[in-house]
C-alpha cells in the first residue's frame, strides 16, 4: 500500500465524564486549601453565588452543620442536584415564591439582630504590622555568589566566565559542569577556567563550587588552614574507604591508630556536605487537617470535620429576586436558571465531599481504635476496598477522598493514607500492619549496641521472637524505606 494521508471513519465506545462530574471529582480530591481556591474561583465565575458574611456564618454555625448553604434558611432538598431542565414555569415560580418568602423572613431577622462590625484596636494593628515586618526572605545561592563576583577584580570576559560557572552550580553548592565542557562552550583556555573556578571556590559559603563531595569537604578544610591535618589526608587518599567506614583499613594505610581515624572521621562528619543549603529557602510546609478525632471521657472517639477554611456559599438573593420578576427577559431568566443549577450542584458537591470524608474517617477510627489507644505498634492492616465496602462507595472514591488529606488525633497529625497498609501474618495467626513492623525495626535499631549493630539476619531472628516472620530481603527493604544504614555503616568503633 502506498504511503500517504487518508481520511477514514470508525465507531468506538468511550467513557466521557460530564463537566459537572469532573468538577465533583476535583472537589473530592482537592485538599482543603486547594478546595478553598476552587470555591473562590467558582464565586468569581458564577454571579448567582455569594459567600455568607462572617456574621451570618457565626449565627448559623452549629455543630455538625454542613460547610455550605443552599439558601438562606431553606432546606437542602429545595436545591437538589437533579436536572431541572424539564421544570415547568409554574414549578419555577412556586420555588421562587417560597425562596422569596424565606428571604424576607431572614432579612427581617438580620435587621433586628445585626451588630456593628468589630473594630480593631491600635494594639491589634501594631501586632499585625509586627507580624508582617517579621517575615524574611533569603537570597538564592546564585545571587549570593554573583554579589561576591561583582566585588572581585575581574574584567568583562572573566566576569562572563565566572557568571557561567555560577550558573552551573546547583542549589546544593556543587558544580555540575566539567572544566572540559566549559572550555568547549566558552572557547577559553583551561588554565583560565581553572583560575576563575578557584576564585569562586573561595567565596562563601565554604565548600561551594566543589565538583564532588570529596572536593567540597577538602575546600572547607582549606578555608581554615587544615591541609596538614589527618582528616584532610584521609579525604585525599582514603575517601572510598571512609565512605565504607573501613576504619581499620584506613588506619593501616595512614600509619596511625584506629582511635585517631575514628576521631578524624568525627571531625569530617562535622563538615557540611551540602554548603548551598544555607541559602535555600524551602519554607515551612503547613497542612490543615481535614478531620479532628477527639477522645471522649468514656473512651470512645468523636470525628468532626474542619470547616474553617471552606467558604460558606449560597444563592444570591438579588438573582432570585430578578428571576421572580415577570418583566425579566426570557434569555436573562434562562441564563439565571442555568447559573443557579450550576451553583446548586457546587453546593451539593461540597456537602457530599464533606460527608464522604466524614464517613471514611469514622470507618478508619472504628477499624483502627487500637492505634488511637496505644500508638503505631497497634496499627492494623486495612485496605481501601474494605473501607469502601462499609462506606458504600467505590474504592477509587476512597482513594480520591484521602489523597492529600490529614487527620489530627491524640497521637498526632497523620496523612489519611497512612492508615491504609498491607498486613503480615504472625505465627499466632494474627495480622500486623507493615507500618507496625517498620516501627518495631526502628526501635530495635535505636536501642542496639553501637559497637555491634544488628545485621538484617539478626533483625529477622529478633522479629521471630515477636512471632513476626518476614524474609531478610523484606527487612532490607523496610530498612531502606526508613533510611537506616546497613550494619557495617552503623558500626561505631569507639
Amino acid at each position: 500500500m502506498a504511503q500517504g494521508l487518508y481520511l477514514s471513519q470508525k465507531m468506538a465506545l468511550q467513557q466521557m465524564l460530564a463537566p459537572q462530574l469532573q468538577q465533583s471529582l476535583a472537589l473530592l480530591q482537592a485538599p482543603m486549601l486547594e478546595l478553598k481556591a476552587l470555591v473562590n474561583q467558582e464565586l468569581e465565575q458564577n454571579p448567582v453565588l455569594e459567600e455568607l458574611p462572617e456574621l451570618d456564618q457565626k449565627n448559623k454555625e452549629t455543630p455538625g452543620e454542613s460547610t455550605s448553604e443552599t439558601g438562606d434558611d431553606q432546606a437542602p432538598e429545595d436545591f437538589s442536584t437533579t436536572d431541572n431542565s424539564a421544570e415547568s414555569p409554574e414549578e419555577w415560580q412556586s420555588q421562587i415564591e417560597k425562596l422569596s418568602q424565606l428571604d424576607q423572613e431572614w432579612r427581617d431577622y438580620f435587621s433586628e439582630t445585626a451588630l456593628p462590625a468589630p473594630r480593631h484596636s491600635k494594639e491589634d494593628e501594631d501586632r499585625r504590622q509586627h507580624m508582617f515586618d517579621s517575615l524574611t526572605t533569603t537570597t538564592s545561592l546564585q545571587e549570593t555568589l554573583r554579589d561576591q563576583v561583582r566585588l572581585s577584580d575581574l574584567d568583562a570576559s572573566q566576569y562572563q566566565i565566572a557568571d557561567l560557572l555560577i550558573g552551573n552550580i546547583d542549589d546544593h553548592g556543587y558544580l555540575k559542569a566539567t572544566t572540559d565542557e566549559l572550555v568547549f562552550s566558552t572557547n577559553t583556555p583551561k588554565e583560565i577556567i581553572e583560575n576563575i573556578l578557584k576564585l569562586v571556590q573561595n567565596f562563601d559559603p565554604p565548600g561551594v563550587a566543589g565538583r564532588d563531595l570529596r572536593e567540597c569537604l577538602m575546600l572547607q578544610l582549606e578555608r581554615v588552614d587544615r591541609e596538614t591535618t589527618l582528616e584532610y589526608r584521609i579525604l585525599d587518599r582514603c575517601f572510598k574507604l571512609l565512605g565504607k567506614r573501613k576504619f581499620p583499613n584506613i588506619a593501616r594505610e595512614m600509619g596511625v591508630s584506629l582511635e585517631q581515624v575514628v576521631q578524624a572521621s568525627s571531625r569530617i562528619s562535622s563538615l557540611d556536605p551540602r554548603p548551598g543549603n544555607v541559602c535555600r529557602d524551602d519554607g515551612e510546609t503547613y497542612v490543615a487537617p481535614e478531620v479532628f478525632v477527639t477522645r471522649n471521657d468514656d473512651g470512645t472517639y468523636a470525628v468532626t470535620t474542619n470547616n474553617d477554611h471552606i467558604p460558606r456559599i449560597r444563592i444570591s438573593n438579588t438573582y432570585k429576586d430578578l428571576l421572580s420578576e415577570s418583566a425579566s427577559a426570557p434569555d436573562l431568566k434562562e441564563y439565571i436558571r442555568e447559573k443557579i443549577r450550576n451553583g446548586k450542584f457546587l453546593i451539593k458537591s461540597i456537602d457530599q465531599r464533606q460527608q464522604t470524608i466524614t464517613n471514611i474517617a469514622n470507618e478508619i477510627v472504628r477499624r483502627q481504635k487500637s492505634f488511637f489507644d496505644q500508638g503505631i505498634t497497634s496499627l492494623k492492616p486495612m485496605t481501601m476496598m474494605q473501607v469502601a465496602g462499609q462506606v458504600g462507595v467505590h474504592e477509587t472514591t476512597v482513594s480520591r477522598a484521602v489523597s492529600g488529606k490529614y487527620l489530627q488525633c491524640p497521637q498526632g497529625i497523620f496523612e489519611m493514607k497512612f492508615f491504609f497498609t498491607s498486613g503480615i501474618q504472625t505465627a499466632s495467626g494474627d495480622n500486623v500492619s507493615n507500618a507496625s513492623v517498620k516501627d518495631i525495626i526502628q526501635d530495635m535499631v535505636r536501642s542496639e549496641d553501637a559497637g555491634k549493630p544488628f545485621s538484617d539476619d539478626q533483625i529477622v531472628k529478633n522479629l521471630l521472637v515477636k512471632e513476626i516472620k518476614i524474609a531478610r530481603r523484606t527487612v532490607a527493604k523496610y530498612r531502606n524505606e526508613l533510611n537506616i544504614l546497613p550494619s557495617h555503616l552503623r558500626k561505631q568503633y569507639i
